[in-house]
């Protein structure tokens, strides 16, 4: 096993040059880019209406070609779904990953070409285990298998000869591994893709706890559902006496600050490193390159071209994109990408600062519709956790997941934020606990500070104690579960709030 361990990290470890390329050369690696994906769909319906032959530089492409979103691009992504070729990309596409943002009804249907998961989502795979190889040179990652907190997918037949696949894109990605990867891999595929979460967390824990597992990956809530699964039905109190080689987590898709202290308790020792990644439905953006960085690496040679939006232009009839070489340190942009399955000029609805810019790094600070500015204060998810992580640690309080909204002016009463919060270890003193709160928004985000002066329009913040597997229950009485569904962190109105009020109101009380 150490030879196969030595030869795998080997073998990963080729890959750091070409990302010292791309470090290095950013603005050309882009342009690269830019080029070679007009040059592909030249040829497709897309590329016909808005003349890609004659597009040379970038100016041309955004003159000319107009910023969308899944609602826009609905309509040809359908057309492709029933079974019409070379509409958005020159190769076919028989893959679409399901995607749900927040936990609204609507579904998201990305179309997954061939080369968005060779040169995008594997080479994103291959990329972090080279990173973390070349940062851990004495690792034994490849001794043991990784865990895969994997989806579901299913084949949906348009006639007797055609037919296509959708559903969660770690399923899509899973499905396709190739097969030396699918050996190193925990649960086998029955398990893995299974639909029904409840039943599959349970098989899971059974398949898993007698291997020797020495990583995993997955949305940390739903990885923590299985590892205290696993802890229950072996009797152990931390998961190295059930894997004693464990050494790492890759995380993504939501925050990781709120459930790193839960990890920690399950997770004892130094020897565990937490690398997080940035794989959306739509492609692979980021991965963290530096032990206990709160940023990632953003990966440009990845059949991705970047634009990036103003946060104070989002919203607006023709906002203004930058390039690369355009953006600065400390400002939230909305991400546009123009991918290699066909998405062009398409807002993905995340926010995101650059750390650093030489080599580009990102942290993701929230969604273009997930904040609450019921009262000009602008209050984004990136504020919202620092917050928390400040008053948990002088409280000495753990939160699990949580919800806010508005609460509006009614009367004489002022408005303010009510926040609903589920803690797997509950503060001593709440009120306490809302104060530090409520002082640490107003360090982080002046305008807040502003509206909170002497209480003249937002009062303190509203903390209602959740009952555990509040959101859970929820998530589960909307036909959510699942990675791919996550708890809407900040909403701009009290739709959720009084979901979960009213669920709580009938099922806990």
């Amino acid at each position: 096993m150490a030879f196969i361990n030595s030869v795998l990290s080997w073998i990963v470890k080729q890959r750091v040059h070409q990302i010292e390329l791309f470090m290095k050369y950013p603005h050309e690696v882009q342009f690269d880019w830019f080029t070679r994906l007009i040059s592909a769909a030249k040829n497709t319906e897309w590329g016909r209406k808005y003349d890609y032959k004659s597009i040379t530089y970038m100016d041309d492409y955004k003159n000319r070609v107009p910023l969308n979103d899944y609602e826009s691009m609905k309509p040809i992504i359908e057309r492709l779904r029933k079974g019409e070729q070379n509409l958005l990309w020159p190769t076919e596409i028989k893959w679409f990953a399901k995607s749900s943002g927040t936990t609204s009804d609507k579904s998201k249907f990305i179309p997954v070409s061939m080369e968005s998961l060779e040169e995008c989502h594997f080479k994103g795979g291959k990329d972090l285990l080279s990173i973390y190889c070349t940062n851990h040179p004495d690792t034994l990652l490849f001794d043991g298998k990784g865990l895969a907190m994997g989806g579901s997918h299913q084949v949906i037949e348009i006639n007797n000869e055609s037919y296509y696949y959708d559903g969660d894109l770690s399923a899509i990605i899973i499905q396709n591994l190739p097969l030396w990867v699918e050996f190193r891999r925990t649960p086998n595929l029955s398990i893995a893709l299974m639909d029904e979460w409840e039943s599959k967390i349970e098989k899971m824990a059974r398949a898993t706890m007698h291997h020797n597992v020495t990583s995993a990956s997955g949305v940390p809530s739903w990885t923590l559902l299985l590892f205290r699964r696993v802890l229950e039905i072996t009797g152990k109190s931390n998961l190295l006496d059930v894997w004693p080689q464990f050494e790492l987590f890759i995380h993504g898709g939501v925050n990781f600050t709120p459930y790193k202290e839960q990890f920690l308790s399950i997770l004892p020792s130094e020897k565990v490193s937490y690398l997080e990644t940035y794989n959306a439905s739509e492609g692979f953006f980021g991965i963290q390159d530096r032990d206990g960085a709160d940023d990632m690496l953003l990966m440009l040679d990845y059949g991705i071209f970047y634009e990036f939006i103003p946060l104070d232009q989002v919203g607006r009839e023709n906002p203004r994109t930058l390039s690369l070489e355009e953006v600065e340190m400390g400002v939230n942009y909305a991400i546009v990408i123009s991918t290699n399955a066909g998405l062009w000029r398409y807002i993905i609805g995340d926010t995101v600062t650059f750390t650093t810019l030489n080599p580009y790094r990102i942290k993701i600070t929230g969604r273009t519709k997930n904040f609450i500015n019921a009262f000009g204060e602008e209050l984004i998810v990136d504020n919202a956790e620092k917050g928390l992580a400040i008053a948990c640690e002088k409280c000495k309080a753990i939160v699990s997941e949580y919800t806010a909204g508005p609460v509006y002016f009614e009367g004489n009463n002022k408005g303010a934020h009510e926040w609903l919060i589920e803690f797997e270890k509950v503060p001593e003193d709440i009120s306490f606990f809302t104060n530090i709160f409520d002082n640490a928004l107003k360090s982080v985000n002046s305008d807040y500070e502003a509206k909170r002066y002497h209480d003249l329009i937002l009062g303190e913040p509203v903390i209602r104690v959740m009952p555990k597997n509040t959101f859970y229950m929820w998530l589960k009485s909307k036909g959510k579960l699942g990675g791919q569904y996550k708890v809407p962190r900040l909403s701009n109105d009290r739709k959720y709030l009084e979901e979960i009020l009213q669920m709580k109101a009938g099922s806990f009380e």
